[in-house]
């Protein structure tokens, strides 16, 4: 274990592993990296670093959603 302190995660700006670790512990479910990769391939907006806004991430699934596919 680290004794450096953990820097707060931005919920607005988070890389895709940090972004996964997240989401995987709010809500449950195992979430990865890689399940991300293919989110944004198939179109979740990033920012222009290539991180994730988790609010843009969420409007994007409940969109993708609708869709009914």
């Amino acid at each position: 274990m680290s004794n450096s302190p953990r820097l707060p995660l931005n919920p607005t700006a988070l890389p895709l592993a940090d972004a996964a670790r997240a989401l995987a512990q709010v809500g449950g479910e195992p979430v990865t990296e890689e399940m991300l990769r293919t989110d944004v391939d198939a179109g979740a907006p990033t920012n222009a670093n290539g991180t994730l806004n988790l609010v843009h991430y969420a409007a994007w699934l409940a969109k993708e959603m609708g869709r009914g596919d």
